[in-house]
């Protein structure tokens, strides 16, 4: 179609009755209101105008553009002030994908904080655990990914993926309180070699088993699933153990299940993965900004 500030002197031309009287309210001079509503003539392939004396009338193609020019100008409006909010942080929705522990922990804590710092920018919420949550970055499904690496082990990212450290997260042993070693501390992973166990993701469970054959056993598992609830009834129905990050700790039904600190303590790394051409819009990286902030406030508590 034409230039949008075509449509605009077009639309003043219209109600004005002139091109003289509209290059006065528009603050041109009148060749230059000429030009233009020629160059509109051109683009739509059709006179808009007819002269009658000194105004100006009309023609069916200029009256069919008339009757659209003003929802036209109003729909441009709107799309310029929606595009201005994004880029001035008042407003933009941003697609976050998290693992299970992270959403109910990390998140929630994130979007307070953005909430309350930027109250127009919208998140939606997906579930997922690595590496699968990091394909969907890279569909373009989502716009944050949240995922965990552990020890010796790393993600081979593409090179427009970005990664934002957030926090270490400790692993912990999940036993009914009943058990005898939940009066310790801390506790050793070698100590439980004889005991069923109850694995999680496929990460985890990689992890778990290359953990256990370097201590020299291979673990009696009896169920995997990845959710931590089901994980926590199942442990304390006293059906097994369970190896848990330390972000489950506060939902834990301490009436029933305990987690206790492995004794030399193990870590996962939790990262932020944008994509780099994402890094330039400014409603993602507040969202990154809120996910640091309250990592950051846990690793000072």
């Amino acid at each position: 179609m034409s230039d949008s500030r075509h449509i605009r002197t077009f639309h003043v031309v219209v109600n004005a009755g002139t091109y003289s009287k509209a290059a006065s309210l528009l603050g041109y001079t009148q060749p230059a209101v000429t030009q233009q509503m020629k160059a509109l003539e051109r683009s739509v392939g059709s006179p808009l105008f007819v002269r009658v004396g000194r105004r100006m009338r009309l023609t069916e193609a200029g009256e069919t553009l008339a009757r659209h020019a003003e929802a036209i100008l109003e729909s441009l409006d709107l799309a310029e002030e929606r595009v201005t909010a994004i880029t001035r942080l008042r407003s933009g929705t941003v697609r976050v994908c998290g693992f299970p522990s992270a959403n109910a922990t990390l998140v929630p804590e994130a979007l307070a904080h953005l909430s309350a710092e930027h109250p127009g920018i919208r998140v939606s919420l997906l579930d997922d655990e690595p590496p699968d949550s990091l394909g969907r970055l890279g569909r373009g499904e989502c716009d944050v990914t949240l995922a965990f690496t552990y020890p010796g082990a790393s993600d081979e990212l593409p090179e427009d993926v970005v990664a934002v450290p957030l926090m270490e997260d400790q692993l912990t042993v999940l036993m009914p309180v009943a058990h005898p070693r939940a009066r310790r501390r801390s506790v050793c992973l070698a100590d439980f070699s004889g005991e069923r166990w109850i694995a999680g993701c496929a990460r985890c469970r990689t992890h778990f088993l290359h953990a256990c054959a370097e201590l020299g056993f291979a673990p009696d598992i009896a169920y995997t699933t990845d959710d931590g609830l089901v994980v926590q009834s199942l442990v304390a129905q006293g059906l097994g153990l369970a190896l848990v990050p330390s972000l489950v700790l506060p939902f834990l039904r301490l009436d029933r299940v305990a987690g206790r600190a492995l004794r030399p303590a193990v870590h996962r790394r939790i990262s932020a993965y944008v994509l780099r051409g994402h890094l330039r819009v400014p409603a993602t990286v507040r969202v990154v900004e809120a996910l640091r902030t309250v990592t950051e406030r846990r690793i000072g508590c």
